[in-house]
């Protein structure tokens, strides 16, 4: 009456999704009935009419509380503190805590994970669910009930979109003063840290402090922030936006964690395995050796098992078939099946005459009336499908035998979610997840389902039988027509209602064959994977089966049976629909949905039916164990036989004892529990039979865990505490022989303590895999072998999936089944164990208890066991985060295996079957696809993998002499290379008379005066801007008077010309060299980020030493805003020029250097690893600054970067030099077009912007790179339209275009974009040569006729701006394919495309003229051979001659730029480029007719890390992260404190980081045998990127552990 009272209340949608959740908790054991009916009577009391007399004022709890439903009496008190009974066992329990109490001594401190607080908020109900969430236990409602108060009446009338619209808007702000679901504090040395470090800033990251000197006396109130900051552009400095799982907003505790991870890391763990030698090639990862101690089998090889034989009766039937016949022309009125409402009421009563005639009816409508006449749809020997509900057993009985007597077989699957389920299943999901998760959560409640209609499509199926009501339920389109399922076949649906079905002729009787090998039914089987397999049993095997039970258990005509089982499959089928039949037995059956409102319905139908037997599960068992008392007129001496079905789960023996206990006193004798043991594949395996002696106790064992994971018997007493206690599942069925082989390998006979897989050859078993002969033949014909090598029998055995043994007197005893084995370092373990022992570690109010999975993934070459549960809405951060903690050192501590991952998901969240258990295949597949979206994940990658290859141990030191020696006897060349000579070079340059460049553009002017030196474009393409020779020469001339006019500068003074790319930048520059001043390029600050980039400006005018800053109007003014003010003391600038009002006179004279190593100007430049360092060119110093002036393309750097003030020299002759270099490289004349796109601040960029077209003549189209955002075809439509041959550019315009350009191509096209003149497009660059990119844009714009030889790379470096450049002549770029692993040990060794662990690697261009190049070891300086890598040095007339220093560090400018080899050629001079690489010589030729000599370059020496003894590249290792997850858009690593720590930012939902965490793990464990310590997720445009499109990963290092990077979730790998 309640609920249908209910029915008639007008309940928001987002209360019915919290009533269904409160009854499937109630269902699942999760609460007791008091919290209950508490926690209902709260959500509906602002909807029931209150009685008469109470007032609105008194407390919810003094109210009339809502009369609860008639059947709910039944949900007696569920203890809180008890967990499944399924799983308990005493002993277990003490072992658990023993094995906590051991590591609670070690003190071992785990940092907990830094989660985002919007992440936070995210994951916890609250934030989308009304308060008063379901609590596990009476204590817990009404305390957390009591203080999560009631919904109001307001907050209860918002509708369902309100809370999708919280969840979908919940990620876009932060607010810092929400609810979040931690607490502040914590225990230990880590939460006093915590307290500290909130007030301190780390400056010096050289050494992080040591935790363990802290102590709770310093504790300091933490001031948390008020009030909601709103998420920008993603920047540094947003630490208030972050706090831990402890609820401690974060500032600077990111080091003193993970030197609290490197503390934990250090404690002692188990023997670490025997370790290999290892050469300089090869990584031998750890093979497991055998433990000398380890338990063995020491007994005799067993026999095979014949069971009883199996005796003839005379009344048997020939044929299930004919029992049918028999009992419904004999007995039409017996009853056979009597179905139960959920009231526990008789719903229906089959009786045997109605099976019959309704199973003929069925019979004759499948075959006369689907199809025609001429083709039928279906004929004898085809498969057909039977859908039926599971409260349905007798439509489902008529069907079955319907098909039996159409010799058509059968199908039995599960019902596909019906409209209803979806429905309830919507609810309540909407009320914790976003839209954009509802739709793959609903798929993933129906998984397997697809695998099934697999199954189907194999097995031909094109007719499903189903009831009426099924039929209706079932989601339909618009038109009416059923869907069809994904991956289903087209099914028609018929209905076997005697309504809807054609009465036979009177002459028309069913064939009854004798059984015979025609197939009967087809049994489903979900495997391991998720695959569906379907097992087929024959008719004789089918009559056999029946045979075999009725003589077990010893079956009588009319006798009662109870089944509580699934009807469809299994002991439920065999017991309940089959046997029954053949012995004119009457089931009652139990539908789930009767079990769910009343767990005493089975006994009490016991009772009422004076059934004799009972088929049940452990989980039925233990439900009526929490009812019980509620019943006192209980007595079940009528019961002979209580069948458990999942007797062969080793923990079903808690709950057979529990239950004897309970109900021995209801006269429920001890021999009456019958346990069994069944697989799909084998039927029956073993059952227990009911004696009549009362004084023989049941088989049992009690066995170390230990001696079982090396799949050896021990018994042990039940002191010891790491035990496993198994229950006999009675003996072999009659007419079978068993007998137990090893489960890996030969099929060789156990010996008697050893534990194996049990076989079994019986007529009664499955006799093949529908359509899998392979797998049939492994599984079905299978002979078993003596250690003699003989075969056991000439008759092929079945494999049955269980693992066990045959103990004393033939009992069979099952310890786990093949399908939950993991085999972890060659040991077994089970997972119903490992989630023993978890269900063990208290308090379990943190985790449904019911919804745990367990089970291994293969990472490195092992198993490696992964714990999957569903966290509880009202847990806090830190309470589940414990509980995971104690569940890792009790799993630890019982089984001496570690768990390499736990993770919390939110409620309901798992894939489930379709009988609400958690579905493992389909949760398996989630967990390696990164779509589970945990809310907590721990991950042990450092206990568990001991496989790992031995660290490298450096070789004695050989001296330099000895590797050249060696070198030169095994045949290989001292790795050396040159470009061609620039003295044996005609090329008639008139340039070359002029010593300074100054000079080159007078010259220019006088004899070109009109020739156009720079063309500058804006976003349309349309010219903005030009420079011929005369009006550059006029311009500067103006700006050298201005120089020494207004700004009174002398020579060799400093000048900062602070313009955007252009015109301006480029008169400027030779304005100060007309003036004798030395100017400095610098990147003006971005209008729209003034505060992050303007600091930067003012750091390098300040570091410069600039007496005058030179700028346009525009930045004039953003110099002098209120914005510049607040970022910089604007009094502390220099004079400022503006040069848009520029003086109208000439100079008097043209400054001319007296020494051609006069510095020219400053270049500052910021290299990958962070190092700000200028070159000392003799004549031009460069210095790059990493923040860019464009958005998007380029990644903001870190307003505080840690600085080493160099700069380098280069003189006149040098300058002239490098231009005279790229132009007989790249045969540039004044009559050629070159398209630059690149930055015009430092390095490369800035001499081909600025310099080469004066020095050359050829005129430059400029291009912004900047100008891509507005128009990303801006770059590829000018190189068409001035048909340039030659053009530059950077990886990061060449990315803009990959990504922006790559659906345009045929617009483009028709825009009339031709690529065909392109010559050269060359990647200006200071990194290894990115091969995916350029291949990508090679292939995109093919069809645009750019020739793929085209695209290459150049390789210049802070000491020498170009040492590579692919120019018009000579060979192609060549590609060579590496073994990564040997680069690692400094070896190079090449390997064919596609081998294992090969790695790409493209030629950095060809090497310029005038350079040469020598590959040297780094610590010794001694010359390298071919097959070494190295790093590369470099000889040349326009190399840097040292730093410029504020700071004069002599010894680092002579190393870098003053190095001698020890050994060999003493006498040159080279510039060490801080780069590795190595040397090939190819079979191609270059240009002088020689053999060509390729450099390849690795990278930066720098940055390159070394762990284990190995030297590791980043790129490498970004490069397997990436691939790991399709949300991953960009990653960088970094090592601190000897642990490797991974940033990658995501690109999606703040929900989909902590799947991340695992993936990026396991995929740098399976390619580089590193194990990941810190996996930091971010969002994107974190990861600081400079102009050139490179990382800078030091200062993403620095960022991070000063807190400043706001990251999603910060994981700590155990």
């Amino acid at each position: 009456m309640a609920d249908r009272s209910l029915d008639s209340l007008a309940l928001p949608l987002e209360v019915r999704a919290k009533l269904a959740e409160l009854d499937l908790e109630l269902s699942e054991g999760d609460i007791t009935q008091k919290g209950y009916e508490k926690k209902k009577s709260k959500l509906l009391g602002a909807y029931l009419p209150q009685p008469p007399g109470v007032e609105a004022s008194l407390p919810q709890e003094r109210r009339t509380p809502v009369t609860p439903s008639s059947s709910s009496r039944y949900h007696r008190r569920r203890s809180s503190g008890s967990r499944d009974e399924r799983y308990r066992s005493d002993v277990h329990t003490e072992a658990v805590q023993a094995a906590l109490a051991k590591h609670k001594e070690r003190k071992m401190a785990v940092p907990m994970p830094s989660k985002r607080r919007s992440l936070v908020v995210q994951t916890s109900m609250d934030a989308y669910t009304p308060p008063d969430t379901s609590s596990g236990s009476e204590d817990e409602g009404s305390g957390q009930g009591d203080s999560q108060g009631t919904p109001s009446s307001s907050q209860g009338s918002l509708n369902m979109e309100h809370w999708i619209s919280r969840a979908i808007h919940g990620s876009t702000t932060s607010s810092t003063n929400s609810s979040s679901s931690t607490q502040s504090g914590g225990s230990g040395a880590a939460n006093a840290l915590a307290d500290v470090m909130t007030q301190t800033r780390i400056e010096n990251h050289s050494a992080p402090p040591d935790i363990t000197t802290y102590t709770t006396e310093h504790s300091i109130q933490v001031e948390r922030p008020q009030g909601s900051t709103p998420r920008t552009v993603p920047k540094y400095g947003n630490a208030e936006l972050m706090e831990t799982g402890d609820g401690v907003p974060v500032s600077s505790r990111v080091s003193a964690k993970i030197q609290q991870l490197v503390n934990t890391l250090k404690r002692p763990k188990r023997p670490p395995l025997r370790e290999f030698f290892v050469d300089d090639f090869e990584e031998l990862l750890e093979v497991q050796q055998p433990d000398p101690n380890q338990p063995r089998p020491e007994g005799a090889q067993m026999l095979a098992i014949r069971g009883e034989q199996l005796g003839v009766v005379t009344n048997w039937p020939p044929s299930l078939e004919a029992a049918l016949q028999r009992w419904g022309t004999i007995s039409p009125k017996a009853p056979c099946l009597t179905t139960m409402d959920t009231n526990g009421k008789p719903l229906y009563i089959l009786t045997y005459g109605k099976l019959w005639t309704r199973s003929m009816k069925v019979a004759y409508n499948i075959l006369h009336k689907l199809g025609t006449k001429q083709e039928p749809m279906v004929r004898p020997g085809d498969r057909v499908a039977l859908v039926f509900p599971n409260n349905d057993p007798a439509a489902f009985m008529v069907a079955f035998y319907g098909c039996l007597l159409a010799e058509v077989v059968p199908v039995p699957i599960e019902v596909p979610l019906t409209r209803k389920e979806i429905k309830q299943r919507f609810l309540r999901l909407t009320v914790s997840n976003t839209m954009g998760d509802l739709l793959a959560l609903i798929i993933k409640m129906d998984a397997g389902s697809q695998q099934i209609g697999f199954l189907l499509g194999s097995c031909g199926v094109t007719v499903a039988l189903t009831s009426d009501a099924c039929h209706k339920g079932l989601p339909k389109s618009p038109t009416g027509e059923i869907l069809q399922f994904k991956g289903w076949p087209r099914l028609l649906w018929f209905v076997t209602e005697s309504k809807h079905l054609s009465k036979p002729p009177r002459d028309w009787f069913p064939h009854i064959k004798d059984a015979n090998n025609d197939t009967a039914y087809i049994e489903y089987k979900t495997c391991k994977d998720g695959s569906v397999l379907g097992v087929t049993v024959t008719r004789i095997a089918l009559l056999t089966h029946c045979q075999a039970l009725t003589q077990a258990c010893a079956y009588t005509e009319a006798e009662t049976i109870v089944n509580v089982l699934d009807f469809k499959k299994d002991v439920g089928l065999w017991h309940g629909i089959l046997t029954s039949v053949m012995n004119m037995m009457h089931v009652i059956s139990i539908p789930y949905s009767l079990m769910k409102v009343n767990p005493l319905s089975w006994i009490q139908k016991v009772y009422a039916y004076k059934a004799k037997v009972a088929c049940v599960k452990s989980r039925d068992m233990h439900w009526a164990l929490v009812a019980h008392r509620d019943q006192r007129d209980i007595n079940l001496t009528s019961l002979r036989m209580l069948i458990v079905a999942d007797g062969a789960n080793p923990w079903s023996i808690s709950s057979c004892d529990a239950f004897l206990n309970v109900f021995q006193s209801k006269g429920l004798r001890p021999e009456v529990i019958c346990p069994c043991a069944s697989s799909p594949e084998a039927l029956t395996v073993a059952i227990r039979r009911p004696t009549d002696d009362t004084n023989q106790p049941p088989g049992r064992g009690v066995l170390s865990m230990h001696g079982l994971s090396y799949g050896v018997i021990r018994v042990d007493s039940e002191e010891k505490l790491s035990v496993l206690t198994v229950q006999d599942v009675g003996m072999v069925m009659p007419g079978g022989v068993m007998c137990v082989v090893r489960p890996e390998g030969i099929p060789l006979l156990c010996r008697t303590d050893e534990i194996g897989e049990l076989c079994v050859c019986s007529i009664a078993a499955g006799t093949s895999y529908y359509g899998l002969s392979g797998m049939t033949k492994n599984t079905f014909e299978m002979f078993p072998m003596m250690s003699s090598g003989a075969p056991v029998s000439e008759y092929p055995f079945v494999r049955t999936g269980l693992l066990g043994f045959v103990g004393p007197g033939g009992m069979v005893f099952v310890v786990g089944k093949m399908d939950g084995l993991m085999v972890v370092s060659g040991r077994r373990h089970n997972a119903d164990d490992i989630v023993a022992t978890a269900l063990a570690v208290e308090p379990m109010k943190f985790v449904y208890r019911g919804r745990i999975a367990v089970f291994s993934i293969n990472v490195l070459h092992d198993e490696r066991i992964v714990i999957i549960a569903e966290q509880r809405p009202d847990s806090t951060e830190e309470d589940s985060f414990q509980w995971m903690s104690r569940v890792l050192q009790a799993i630890d501590g019982i089984h001496q295996v570690g768990v390499y991952c736990l993770a919390l998901v939110p409620a309901n969240t798992l894939p489930k079957t379709p009988l609400g258990g958690i579905h493992l295949s389909e949760t398996k597949q989630c967990f390696l696809e990164g779509s589970l979206h945990p809310c907590n994940v721990l991950m042990c990658p450092h206990t568990c993998v001991t496989n790992l290859p031995k660290p490298r141990q450096k070789q004695p030191e050989i001296g330099p002499a000895s590797v050249m020696v060696g070198n030169l006897v095994s045949g290989k060349r001292i790795a050396q290379a040159s470009g061609r000579d620039l003295g044996q070079i005609e090329d008639n340059d008139q340039g070359r008379k002029f010593m300074f460049l100054a000079e080159v553009l007078q010259w220019r002017a006088q004899t070109t005066p009109d020739h156009v030196l720079f063309t500058l474009l804006n976003s349309r393409g349309t010219i903005a801007n030009s420079l011929t020779c005369l009006q550059l020469h006029k311009r500067a001339e103006k700006i050298a008077v201005m120089l020494m006019e207004r700004g009174h500068l002398q020579d060799g003074d400093h000048v900062a010309l602070v313009y955007p790319p252009g015109i301006d930048l480029i008169a400027a520059f030779y304005g100060c060299l007309y003036a004798g001043c030395v100017p400095i390029t610098v990147r003006p600050p971005h209008p729209q980020n003034v505060s992050t980039t303007l600091p930067t400006v003012k750091m390098i005018v300040e570091v410069s030493r600039s007496a005058c800053v030179m700028t346009s109007q525009f930045i004039v003014k953003l110099l002098r805003s209120r914005e510049a003010g607040a970022a910089v003391d604007v009094r502390t600038w220099p004079p400022v020029l503006d040069t848009d009002d520029l003086p109208k006179r000439r100079p008097s004279q043209i400054y001319k250097p007296s020494n051609p190593d006069t510095l020219a100007y400053l270049d500052f430049s910021v290299s990958t690893t962070g190092m700000l360092a200028g070159v000392k060119k003799n004549y031009c110093w460069e210095v790059e600054d990493s923040y860019t002036g464009a958005p998007g393309i380029y990644t903001q750097a870190l307003p505080s970067i840690s600085i080493n003030q160099f700069t380098h020299n280069m003189s006149h002759a040098a300058t002239s030099a490098l231009c005279r270099s790229i132009k007989l490289q790249c045969e540039l004349y004044p009559s050629r077009e070159v398209a630059i796109c690149l930055d015009p601040y430092c390095g490369l960029g800035f001499v081909l912007w600025c310099l080469c077209s004066v020095y050359s003549g050829h005129q430059s189209i400029l291009i912004p790179p900047s100008e891509l955002e507005i128009n990303p075809s801006l770059w590829l439509l000018a190189v068409s339209q001035y048909k340039v041959r030659d053009t530059f550019c950077s990886y990061s315009v060449m990315e803009l275009c990959t990504k922006g350009l790559g659906s345009q191509t045929e617009s483009l096209k028709t825009r009339g974009l031709d690529l065909s003149r392109v010559r050269t497009c060359v990647i200006v660059a200071e990194e290894r040569p990115r091969i995916a990119l350029t291949q990508s844009f090679s292939k995109l714009f093919k069809d645009l006729n750019l020739n793929p030889r085209a695209v290459s790379t150049s390789f210049g470096c802070r000491v020498n701006l170009a040492i590579c450049l692919q120019g018009t002549s000579g060979p192609d770029p060549t590609t060579v394919y590496v073994d990564m692993r040997a680069l690692r040990h400094d070896r190079v060794r090449l390997v064919e495309r596609g081998s294992p662990h090969s790695l790409p690697l493209m030629e950095s261009g060809k090497i310029l003229p005038g350079v040469r190049i020598i590959i040297a070891n780094p610590e010794t300086k001694g010359p390298l051979g071919d097959s070494h890598l190295g790093e590369i040095w470099v000889h040349s007339a326009h190399n840097a001659s040292g730093y410029f220093t504020v700071y004069g560090d002599e010894s680092l400018q002579s190393d870098h730029f003053n190095s001698r080899l020890s050994f060999g050629d003493t006498q040159t001079v080279w510039a060490r480029t801080g780069y590795l690489g190595f040397l090939r010589r190819t079979d191609l030729t270059d240009a002088n007719g020689e053999r060509h000599d390729a450099l390849y370059v690795v990278g930066a020496l720098d940055e390159a890390m070394e762990l284990r003894g190995m030297r590791y590249h980043p790129i490498d290792i970004e490069t397997s992260v990436i691939r790991a997850h399709k949300s991953i858009t960009e990653c960088a690593v970094f090592t601190w404190t000897n642990l490797l720590v991974v940033v990658v930012e995501l690109d999606g939902s703040e929900q989909e980081a902590l799947d991340l965490v695992p993936l990026v793990t396991n995929v740098v464990l399976e390619e580089h045998y590193l194990i990941v310590g810190v996996v930091v997720v971010v969002d994107v445009g974190v990861i600081p990127i400079n102009s050139r499109g490179e990382k800078q990963r030091m200062h993403l290092r620095d960022g991070f552990l000063a807190d400043q990077l706001d990251p999603i979730y910060v994981a700590y790998n155990m």
